[in-house]
Protein backbone atom coordinates (compact mmCIF):
# COMPACT_ATOMS: atom_id res chain seq x y z
CA UNK A 1 0.00 0.00 0.00
CA UNK A 2 1.43 3.38 -1.10
CA UNK A 3 1.18 6.24 1.47
CA UNK A 4 -0.32 9.36 0.09
CA UNK A 5 0.00 12.75 1.45
CA UNK A 6 -1.21 16.51 0.01
CA UNK A 7 1.52 18.62 -1.08
CA UNK A 8 0.93 21.83 -2.09
CA UNK A 9 1.54 22.24 -6.09
CA UNK A 10 4.69 24.56 -6.62
CA UNK A 11 8.01 23.20 -5.32
CA UNK A 12 9.29 23.14 -2.07
CA UNK A 13 12.43 21.75 -2.83
CA UNK A 14 15.55 24.44 -1.98
CA UNK A 15 17.29 26.43 -4.65
CA UNK A 16 15.19 25.33 -7.33
CA UNK A 17 14.79 27.45 -10.02
CA UNK A 18 14.39 24.92 -13.26
CA UNK A 19 12.27 24.21 -15.93
CA UNK A 20 10.24 21.42 -17.07
CA UNK A 21 12.19 20.07 -19.09
CA UNK A 22 15.10 20.46 -16.83
CA UNK A 23 12.92 18.60 -14.17
CA UNK A 24 13.16 15.67 -16.29
CA UNK A 25 16.98 15.70 -16.44
CA UNK A 26 17.36 15.98 -12.80
CA UNK A 27 18.81 12.94 -10.44
CA UNK A 28 16.70 12.57 -7.34
CA UNK A 29 18.53 10.62 -4.27
CA UNK A 30 16.64 9.58 -1.28
CA UNK A 31 18.63 9.01 1.64
CA UNK A 32 18.22 7.38 5.49
CA UNK A 33 20.09 5.37 7.99
CA UNK A 34 19.43 4.12 11.02
CA UNK A 35 22.38 6.06 13.07
CA UNK A 36 19.18 8.97 13.64
CA UNK A 37 19.06 12.53 11.35
CA UNK A 38 21.63 13.45 13.16
CA UNK A 39 23.72 11.11 12.32
CA UNK A 40 27.48 12.27 11.30
CA UNK A 41 27.65 9.46 8.49
CA UNK A 42 24.48 10.67 6.87
CA UNK A 43 25.42 14.12 6.43
CA UNK A 44 28.57 13.22 4.98
CA UNK A 45 26.63 11.25 3.00
CA UNK A 46 24.26 14.08 1.29
CA UNK A 47 27.23 16.39 1.34
CA UNK A 48 28.52 14.20 -1.20
CA UNK A 49 25.58 13.16 -3.11
CA UNK A 50 24.43 16.92 -3.29
CA UNK A 51 27.47 17.44 -5.68
CA UNK A 52 25.42 15.43 -8.39
CA UNK A 53 21.83 15.26 -7.36
CA UNK A 54 18.49 16.15 -5.54
CA UNK A 55 18.51 14.99 -2.13
CA UNK A 56 15.67 14.39 0.22
CA UNK A 57 16.46 12.89 3.78
CA UNK A 58 13.75 10.90 5.93
CA UNK A 59 15.26 9.11 8.80
CA UNK A 60 14.21 7.93 12.07
CA UNK A 61 14.47 11.02 14.61
CA UNK A 62 16.44 8.60 16.94
CA UNK A 63 19.27 5.68 16.73
CA UNK A 64 17.02 2.52 15.19
CA UNK A 65 20.33 -0.14 15.24
CA UNK A 66 19.31 -3.66 14.99
CA UNK A 67 15.42 -3.26 13.61
CA UNK A 68 15.88 -4.96 10.30
CA UNK A 69 13.23 -4.50 7.87
CA UNK A 70 10.49 -3.66 10.82
CA UNK A 71 7.58 -1.80 9.28
CA UNK A 72 5.03 0.41 11.41
CA UNK A 73 1.95 -0.50 11.00
CA UNK A 74 -0.46 -0.31 14.62
CA UNK A 75 0.07 3.40 15.30
CA UNK A 76 0.51 6.44 13.00
CA UNK A 77 3.69 7.91 12.37
CA UNK A 78 4.78 11.22 12.79
CA UNK A 79 6.89 13.29 10.67
CA UNK A 80 8.75 16.69 11.23
CA UNK A 81 10.33 18.98 9.13
CA UNK A 82 13.86 19.83 9.64
CA UNK A 83 16.24 22.53 8.96
CA UNK A 84 19.74 20.55 8.35
CA UNK A 85 20.64 21.44 4.81
CA UNK A 86 20.80 24.19 2.87
CA UNK A 87 20.22 22.51 -0.52
CA UNK A 88 18.20 19.40 0.39
CA UNK A 89 14.81 18.86 1.89
CA UNK A 90 14.75 17.30 5.66
CA UNK A 91 12.85 14.85 7.23
CA UNK A 92 12.81 13.16 10.59
CA UNK A 93 10.30 10.66 11.95
CA UNK A 94 9.41 8.54 14.96
CA UNK A 95 9.32 5.32 12.71
CA UNK A 96 11.94 2.94 11.52
CA UNK A 97 14.10 2.93 8.18
CA UNK A 98 12.01 1.16 6.76
CA UNK A 99 9.12 3.63 7.49
CA UNK A 100 11.34 6.00 6.31
CA UNK A 101 11.66 4.77 2.54
CA UNK A 102 7.77 3.85 2.49
CA UNK A 103 7.16 7.41 3.73
CA UNK A 104 9.23 8.93 1.02
CA UNK A 105 8.58 6.97 -1.69
CA UNK A 106 4.85 7.85 -0.78
CA UNK A 107 5.00 11.51 -0.94
CA UNK A 108 7.66 13.41 1.56
CA UNK A 109 9.80 12.76 -2.70
CA UNK A 110 7.92 14.94 -4.60
CA UNK A 111 9.17 13.89 -7.79
CA UNK A 112 10.73 10.07 -9.29
CA UNK A 113 13.47 8.65 -6.83
CA UNK A 114 16.10 7.53 -9.26
CA UNK A 115 18.40 5.54 -6.21
CA UNK A 116 18.13 5.22 -2.30
CA UNK A 117 20.67 5.20 -0.42
CA UNK A 118 20.99 4.14 3.70
CA UNK A 119 23.71 5.45 5.74
CA UNK A 120 26.69 5.93 5.96
CA UNK A 121 26.57 3.32 8.95
CA UNK A 122 28.48 3.64 11.68
CA UNK A 123 29.86 0.11 12.05
CA UNK A 124 29.77 -2.84 9.75
CA UNK A 125 27.04 -5.03 8.39
CA UNK A 126 28.44 -8.13 7.28
CA UNK A 127 27.65 -11.90 7.15
CA UNK A 128 24.01 -13.10 9.25
CA UNK A 129 23.72 -9.59 10.90
CA UNK A 130 22.51 -8.16 7.75
CA UNK A 131 19.09 -9.43 8.13
CA UNK A 132 18.90 -7.33 11.52
CA UNK A 133 20.45 -4.66 10.12
CA UNK A 134 17.84 -1.21 9.61
CA UNK A 135 20.71 -0.20 6.92
CA UNK A 136 19.93 -3.12 5.23
CA UNK A 137 16.06 -3.14 6.11
CA UNK A 138 15.72 0.17 4.64
CA UNK A 139 17.82 0.02 1.22
CA UNK A 140 15.41 -3.06 0.77
CA UNK A 141 12.48 -1.09 0.56
CA UNK A 142 13.89 0.53 -2.18
CA UNK A 143 14.75 -2.75 -4.29
CA UNK A 144 11.12 -3.84 -3.33
CA UNK A 145 10.08 -0.92 -5.66
CA UNK A 146 12.53 -1.59 -8.22
CA UNK A 147 14.60 1.16 -7.18
CA UNK A 148 18.53 0.95 -7.32
CA UNK A 149 19.41 1.02 -3.22
CA UNK A 150 23.00 0.52 -1.78
CA UNK A 151 23.12 -0.28 2.03
CA UNK A 152 26.60 1.59 2.85
CA UNK A 153 28.68 0.90 6.17
CA UNK A 154 32.10 1.92 7.87
CA UNK A 155 34.18 -0.73 9.65
CA UNK A 156 34.19 1.05 12.60
CA UNK A 157 32.23 2.51 15.80
CA UNK A 158 34.91 5.01 17.27
CA UNK A 159 35.92 8.03 15.15
CA UNK A 160 34.95 6.76 12.41
CA UNK A 161 35.92 7.83 8.73
CA UNK A 162 33.33 8.28 6.12
CA UNK A 163 35.55 9.92 3.50
CA UNK A 164 35.87 6.97 1.21
CA UNK A 165 32.29 5.42 1.90
CA UNK A 166 30.73 8.79 0.54
CA UNK A 167 33.65 9.18 -2.49
CA UNK A 168 32.18 5.33 -3.43
CA UNK A 169 28.69 6.57 -2.69
CA UNK A 170 29.36 9.27 -5.72
CA UNK A 171 31.07 6.96 -7.55
CA UNK A 172 28.06 4.62 -7.83
CA UNK A 173 25.60 7.54 -8.65
CA UNK A 174 27.99 8.36 -11.63
CA UNK A 175 27.59 4.82 -12.54
CA UNK A 176 24.05 5.36 -12.40
CA UNK A 177 23.92 8.29 -14.74
CA UNK A 178 26.04 6.22 -17.40
CA UNK A 179 23.54 3.58 -17.60
CA UNK A 180 24.77 1.06 -14.95
CA UNK A 181 23.84 -0.32 -12.00
CA UNK A 182 19.59 0.31 -13.34
CA UNK A 183 16.24 -1.68 -12.13
CA UNK A 184 15.94 -3.17 -9.19
CA UNK A 185 19.72 -3.46 -7.41
CA UNK A 186 20.30 -4.01 -3.60
CA UNK A 187 23.92 -3.82 -2.80
CA UNK A 188 25.61 -4.05 0.61
CA UNK A 189 28.67 -2.11 0.98
CA UNK A 190 30.95 -2.18 3.24
CA UNK A 191 34.00 -0.02 4.04
CA UNK A 192 37.32 -0.08 6.01
CA UNK A 193 37.42 3.18 7.95
CA UNK A 194 40.44 3.87 6.52
CA UNK A 195 42.23 6.84 4.52
CA UNK A 196 42.25 5.75 0.80
CA UNK A 197 45.88 5.22 0.40
CA UNK A 198 45.44 2.05 3.27
CA UNK A 199 42.45 0.69 1.01
CA UNK A 200 43.68 -2.72 -0.26
CA UNK A 201 41.15 -2.72 -3.07
CA UNK A 202 37.43 -3.50 -3.95
CA UNK A 203 36.02 -7.27 -4.10
CA UNK A 204 32.34 -8.35 -5.03
CA UNK A 205 31.84 -10.30 -1.99
CA UNK A 206 28.74 -13.29 -0.73
CA UNK A 207 27.87 -13.23 2.69
CA UNK A 208 29.92 -15.23 5.32
CA UNK A 209 28.61 -17.28 7.77
CA UNK A 210 28.65 -16.80 11.88
CA UNK A 211 28.18 -18.26 15.19
CA UNK A 212 26.08 -16.58 17.29
CA UNK A 213 26.62 -16.33 20.83
CA UNK A 214 24.52 -13.71 22.36
CA UNK A 215 23.93 -13.36 26.24
CA UNK A 216 20.37 -12.88 27.78
CA UNK A 217 21.34 -10.78 31.10
CA UNK A 218 18.26 -10.86 34.07
CA UNK A 219 18.91 -7.41 36.57
CA UNK A 220 15.68 -5.70 38.99
CA UNK A 221 13.84 -2.39 38.56
CA UNK A 222 13.63 -0.31 41.79
CA UNK A 223 10.65 -2.55 42.10
CA UNK A 224 12.14 -5.84 41.57
CA UNK A 225 10.87 -6.78 38.63
CA UNK A 226 12.76 -8.50 36.30
CA UNK A 227 14.57 -6.78 33.03
CA UNK A 228 16.13 -8.52 31.00
CA UNK A 229 18.95 -7.28 28.31
CA UNK A 230 20.25 -9.00 24.91
CA UNK A 231 23.65 -8.39 24.69
CA UNK A 232 25.88 -9.73 21.87
CA UNK A 233 28.46 -12.06 22.44
CA UNK A 234 31.91 -12.49 20.55
CA UNK A 235 31.11 -13.92 16.95
CA UNK A 236 32.62 -16.41 15.18
CA UNK A 237 32.75 -15.85 11.70
CA UNK A 238 33.00 -18.39 8.64
CA UNK A 239 35.72 -16.07 6.76
CA UNK A 240 36.51 -18.39 4.01
CA UNK A 241 38.21 -15.93 0.87
CA UNK A 242 35.15 -14.00 -1.32
CA UNK A 243 33.42 -13.58 1.64
CA UNK A 244 32.40 -9.49 2.85
CA UNK A 245 34.31 -10.74 6.28
CA UNK A 246 37.34 -11.80 4.20
CA UNK A 247 37.59 -8.71 2.60
CA UNK A 248 37.29 -6.02 5.29
CA UNK A 249 39.97 -8.06 7.29
CA UNK A 250 42.15 -7.22 3.93
CA UNK A 251 41.52 -4.17 4.37
CA UNK A 252 39.68 -4.23 0.93
CA UNK A 253 35.99 -2.77 0.53
CA UNK A 254 32.98 -5.21 0.10
CA UNK A 255 30.53 -5.12 -2.09
CA UNK A 256 27.19 -7.84 -1.61
CA UNK A 257 24.69 -8.05 -4.22
CA UNK A 258 21.56 -8.92 -2.63
CA UNK A 259 18.08 -10.14 -3.03
CA UNK A 260 14.82 -10.59 -1.36
CA UNK A 261 14.65 -14.28 -2.28
CA UNK A 262 15.85 -16.26 1.00
CA UNK A 263 14.66 -20.02 0.08
CA UNK A 264 16.95 -22.60 0.96
CA UNK A 265 16.87 -24.28 -2.77
CA UNK A 266 19.70 -26.94 -1.41
CA UNK A 267 16.81 -27.89 0.76
CA UNK A 268 13.31 -28.32 -1.44
CA UNK A 269 14.44 -31.53 -2.63
CA UNK A 270 14.30 -32.91 0.74
CA UNK A 271 11.54 -31.36 1.89
CA UNK A 272 9.16 -32.56 -1.11
CA UNK A 273 10.22 -36.08 -0.51
CA UNK A 274 8.65 -35.36 3.64
CA UNK A 275 5.29 -33.61 2.52
CA UNK A 276 3.94 -37.31 1.64
CA UNK A 277 4.55 -38.28 5.11
CA UNK A 278 3.47 -35.21 6.87
CA UNK A 279 0.31 -35.17 4.70
CA UNK A 280 -0.18 -38.87 6.23
CA UNK A 281 0.44 -37.92 9.67
CA UNK A 282 -2.17 -35.22 9.41
CA UNK A 283 -4.72 -37.35 8.28
CA UNK A 284 -4.45 -40.10 10.97
CA UNK A 285 -4.94 -36.85 13.44
CA UNK A 286 -8.39 -36.09 12.59
CA UNK A 287 -7.90 -32.41 12.74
Amino acid sequence: MRLKFDFPSTSRYPNRGTTHRDEESILRILVTNDDGVYGDGLWQLVGELGKAAEIVVVAPDREQSGVGTAVTLHRPLRVRELKLWPSALCYATDGTPADCVILGLGGLCEAKVDMIFSGINEGANLGNDILISGTVGAALQGYFYGIPSVAISVGSLEKPSFAVASALAAALVERYKQGQLAGGLLLNVNVPSLPFKDIQGIEVTYLAGRSYVDVVKEEKDQRGRSLHWITRGTPEWAAEQGTDIWAMRQNKISITPLQSNLAAGDRIGELRDLCPDLLANLRTTGC
